[in-house]
C-alpha cells in the first residue's frame, strides 16, 4: 500500500475531509487529516476514526501510522491552508 491510496481511503472514510499522507517505504505513514467529524472528539477518538477508515490494513501493509488530527477551524487558527 503506498502513501496516495491511504490517503484515498482515509479521504472515502471520512467524507469532507482534507488528507495529507507521506511515507518513504510504503509502510510507516505519517497522515495530516483535518475533517469536521473531529468537532466535540478527544485525539483517542480522533485516531480511532482514521483507523477505522483504513481496516485490517492496519497492522498489515501499514505498520505504522503517525496522525495529526484536526477539525477545520483548529487548522485555520493555526495557519494551515
Amino acid at each position: 500500500m503506498n502513501a496516495a491510496e491511504v490517503e484515498r481511503q482515509i479521504q472515502a472514510g471520512m467524507p469532507g475531509s482534507r488528507v495529507r499522507v507521506q511515507s518513504d517505504d510504503d509502510t510507516h505513514f505519517e497522515a495530516l487529516v483535518i475533517a469536521p467529524q473531529f468537532a466535540g472528539k478527544r485525539p483517542l477518538q480522533r485516531h480511532q476514526l482514521v483507523y477505522a477508515t483504513l481496516g485490517s490494513a492496519v497492522g498489515r501493509e501499514i505498520h505504522a501510522l503517525s496522525i495529526q488530527a484536526h477539525t477545520p477551524e483548529e487548522w485555520a487558527a493555526r495557519g494551515g491552508t
